[in-house]
């Protein structure tokens, strides 16, 4: 069980970074971005491809990351530009990539088994193979809550933030909202393929389709977050992403452990969201059959 948990935790520090990205166009730029599941499998991609033919890992990793980031600013570009409505551009961006990553890949899968990867450094310092993955996604997540917390309380990052709070006052303020839009989810995306690459070669592969359903699965995480690790201020609720995420992976660890079907995994991920959404409303409808049982 012990063994099951702390796979779990590995995991979720990688897809953590996957949920800080659907973090920043889901709730602070309030935007539904579906490229997400494209850039993802990019990312892995990129860098499986790229370590597979003798690439640096850290250096194949970093390509992942800007090879996501242009696939934020081409829905950014669409959206803002041509004027396409934002979850529309994710689509078609999403579409695009899966033709643009089996270009790539040059095939459905790239197998990383027996190759150096970024997590092979702690391997040689004597760490296994789940505590390197655990101890580099734990780096590379603190390292981002930091950078983020810094960069977002910039003049930029500040406009970022007033752009998903209300793009008419922030363009009231002189901010050029459809450059502040660009850019988050250009950060958005270079962090999700950022995750994707960090999780293929935890798992030594990489697959054209690893990134159906991710979008859920970060949602998931952020939801989770934010109902058990709620915080008032902005670094805790940065921190609770990470604790949603690795709650997220450990609860389906244990759900497998009892017996559910993998094939159920994404229906039970789907309700365990849609739930999660629905707590607002469903404790107001509590509050007011209260009140009015009260009144009576």
């Amino acid at each position: 069980m012990l063994q099951i948990i702390l796979g779990a935790i590995s995991l979720g520090l990688l897809w953590a970074v996957m949920t800080i990205g659907v973090y920043i166009t889901y709730r602070i730029l309030d935007i539904s971005d579906l490229s997400v599941e494209g850039s993802i499998a990019m990312g892995a991609a990129i860098a499986a491809f790229q370590i597979y033919n003798g690439m640096n890992p850290f250096v194949a990793t970093l390509l992942a990351t800007i090879g996501g980031m242009l696939a934020g600013l081409v829905t950014g570009l669409l959206h803002t530009r041509l004027k396409i409505p934002a979850l529309l551009s994710g689509i078609l961006t999403m579409i695009s990539l899966y033709s643009i990553n089996l270009r790539i890949m040059g095939k459905a899968n790239v197998s990383l088994l027996r190759i150096d990867t970024v997590y092979t450094t702690f391997e040689k310092l004597g760490l296994s193979q789940s505590n390197s993955v655990m101890l580099f996604g734990f780096i590379c997540a603190i390292l981002i809550i930091c950078i983020l917390y810094w960069f977002f309380g910039t003049e930029i990052g500040c406009a970022i933030r007033a752009t998903g709070n209300n793009v008419q006052m922030a363009r009231a303020q002189g901010i050029n909202t459809n450059n502040m839009i660009t850019l988050g989810l250009v950060i958005s995306n270079g962090l999700v393929a950022l995750s994707g690459a960090l999780i293929a070669q935890s798992q030594s592969f990489a697959d054209v389709q690893m990134g159906i359903g991710s979008i859920v699965i970060g949602l998931a995480s952020v939801i989770i977050g934010e109902v058990i690790f709620n915080s008032r201020n902005f670094f805790g609720r940065l921190i609770s992403l990470i604790l949603g995420a690795i709650t997220y992976r450990i609860i389906i660890a244990l759900v497998i452990r009892m017996g559910m079907p993998a094939n159920d995994l994404r229906l039970f991920t789907a309700v365990t969201v849609a739930v999660a959404l629905s707590l607002p409303t469903i404790k107001s409808s509590i509050a007011q059959w209260k009140n009015g049982k009260g009144n009576q």
